[in-house]
Order: C-alpha cells, then sequence, then structure tokens
C-alpha cells in the first residue's frame, strides 16, 4: 500500500510537471535573436517583469542562446529575494504589457548574489556547452519549435522593500553560434558540355550531391574536382562563421591546350604543320605530337606526348654559357 502511495505521489508532481501553467505576467519587452544581430539585444525589467525572447531568420548555426541578468549595484544587499523563470511552448496573447498566457516551465533558481548573472540554453543535441561558477545551463536542450521562451524575474520573499522595487535590470539575450559556415557551389559549363559526371571532394571527402548547401567547420578548405569530360581542378577557399559561401566553380573543355614560347625571329612547327601565329592556346588531340622550332639556319625538334585535360608550355630558349678557366 506505501509504494503504491509512493507511486501515485511521483506521479502527479510528474503530470504537474508536463502541464501547463497559467500566468498573468508583466511583458517588458521583447528579444530577438538572429545572426544578424551577434551582439543581441537588451531589455530593461523590473523586478516583477518578464522579457520574450523570439528567434529570428536562419537557425542552422545556432548552438543555443545566451542570457546575461546585469543588477545594479545596490542588488547585492538583498540576497535571496528574486527568482528566474524560464518557461516555453507558450500560448495566449504574447504581446507586451499585462498579458495572460499559458506556458511549460523549464527552470526556477533563486538569484546568486552577482551583479551579472549569466545562462545558456542549448539548442541541439551537440552544443557543446559547459556550466562553470560563471555560466549555468538550466535547461537540457530547447529546440527552435518551442520557442518563444519567456524569462521572468519574480519575487521569492514578502515584504519588498522600496529600493528593490525601484531597480532596472538589464536582459541581454544573444546568439551563441557555431564554428561553422555554409558552401553552396554552383557549375558554369563549356560550350555543349553540359551535365556530364564529375566527382566533387572537400578535404578530400567525395560529396555526394554537390549541387546541396554544405556546413563546414569555417576555416580553409581544399576543393578537388575530377572528370573524364572537363578538366580536373583543384582550389582552396575559406568559410567564415555563420556565413554562406556562394562557390562558382567554371568547368572547362578537357581537351589539350599547347601554348609556345619562342624568341620572334622563330619559325613554329607542329606535326609539320607551319603554325603562322603560334601565341594563342592551341587545341589538339591526345596522343604523340612533333614540334619543331626554326631559327635561321638552327632547328630542333621534340616529340610531345599529350594526356587529355592537360595544358603544355613548350618554350624554346637560346642562351651563351661563358665559362672562364686558366
Amino acid at each position: 500500500m506505501k509504494l503504491r502511495n509512493c507511486i501515485l505521489v511521483i506521479l502527479f508532481f510528474l503530470k504537474l510537471q508536463l502541464e501547463a501553467e497559467t500566468l498573468r505576467v508583466i511583458i517588458a519587452g521583447e528579444a530577438g535573436v538572429s545572426i544578424d544581430r551577434p551582439e543581441g539585444t537588451t531589455v530593461s525589467l523590473s523586478y516583477v517583469d518578464s522579457v520574450l525572447i523570439r528567434l529570428d531568420g536562419d537557425l542552422r548555426f545556432f548552438r543555443g542562446i545566451q542570457l546575461d541578468l546585469t543588477a545594479p549595484s545596490g542588488f547585492l544587499a538583498y540576497r535571496g529575494s528574486l527568482a528566474s523563470v524560464i518557461y516555453n511552448n507558450l500560448t495566449g496573447r504574447l504581446q507586451t504589457g499585462i498579458t495572460d498566457i499559458e506556458g511549460h516551465q523549464l527552470s526556477i533558481e533563486a538569484l546568486p548574489n552577482r551583479i551579472i548573472n549569466t545562462w545558456q540554453i542549448p539548442m541541439r543535441s551537440s552544443h557543446g556547452l559547459r556550466s562553470s561558477p560563471y555560466i549555468a545551463i538550466p535547461t537540457g536542450v530547447v529546440p527552435p519549435s518551442s520557442f518563444p521562451l519567456l524569462f521572468r524575474l519574480m519575487p521569492v520573499i514578502k515584504g519588498i522593500s522600496d529600493e528593490l522595487e525601484r531597480m532596472v535590470f538589464q536582459l541581454q539575450v544573444r546568439p551563441i553560434l557555431s564554428d561553422e559556415g555554409a558552401v553552396r557551389i554552383s557549375f558554369t559549363y563549356p560550350g555543349q558540355l553540359t551535365g556530364r559526371p564529375l566527382t566533387v571532394l572537400i578535404d578530400d571527402e567525395v560529396i555526394s550531391n554537390p549541387h546541396e548547401e554544405l556546413l563546414l567547420r569555417e576555416g580553409e578548405h581544399h576543393l578537388v574536382i575530377l572528370s573524364d569530360d572537363y578538366r580536373n581542378q583543384s582550389r582552396r577557399f575559406n568559410v567564415e562563421r555563420a556565413k554562406t559561401l556562394n562557390l562558382v566553380v567554371e568547368l572547362e573543355d578537357p581537351t589539350p591546350l599547347l601554348i609556345f614560347e619562342y624568341p620572334e625571329n622563330a619559325r613554329v612547327y607542329l606535326n609539320n604543320v607551319f603554325l603562322p601565329d603560334p601565341r594563342p592556346p592551341h587545341p589538339v588531340e591526345p596522343g604523340l605530337h612533333e614540334v619543331r622550332f626554326q631559327v635561321g639556319d638552327y632547328t630542333i625538334i621534340r616529340p610531345l606526348l599529350v594526356q587529355k585535360g592537360k595544358t603544355y608550355r613548350v618554350s624554346l630558349s637560346v642562351d651563351v654559357d661563358i665559362v672562364e678557366s686558366e
């Protein structure tokens, strides 16, 4: 019988925690949290006021939010007089002023005897946040879907003094961002070579769908393009925290190119064909080719094995070596 009664008591308190609480509160203002305002938003409130905390914009880079409550110096004389309460899953008239709402209580605690109190609220499971003597984590993970939150101050003792009633607190709410950014890759195609197969690697990892936006750690990354239908490419790019990089990759025709460098009076032949204007890059088929330079009566011939997707710089240099000997 005693065990049954204990179980009933436990179930009763669990039900109280799960049920919504009806509140009449004074909402002093709203704090919008956004990656566009990393410095956060500050709202002034008294010992009986509340602040509505809303999320704005892109939330992919949020690890959580941070609340910094700054009290006037005189508050240190009123230790244990006030508590902070945080609610989520709010319903009702969510507007400034006196209003009736319902919400689920996430935490309640007496304010520590400090001028500045800091709370961090995780918003995803891999948040990496840690409590310390100066930072409290009063809740478990609070998903964005359960916002807005309500932060409330309330007295926990009777006989509040006139001085405490006149005190003004400052609540700053700001985002805690991950060390990630995003990259969005787009491709431009040469001529009629559109939509041919290619392999994209970032930091030596194959990207299964390079057309999708990717989340990456901030910093430098290495991009490689491999294809039988385009030229292979390798380049580096930088990702900034909480920002999206639009990376345009210009795919190139894989036809091999020959670039000639030679003195002004030289004649250039490719496969025994004279080139009237050798300076522009010359496209050739993969395979074995012959290059001939002719300067007056001097002729030099070199074979050249050309591979697909490669560019070759063919240079003729004439130099004079002077060696002094005794």
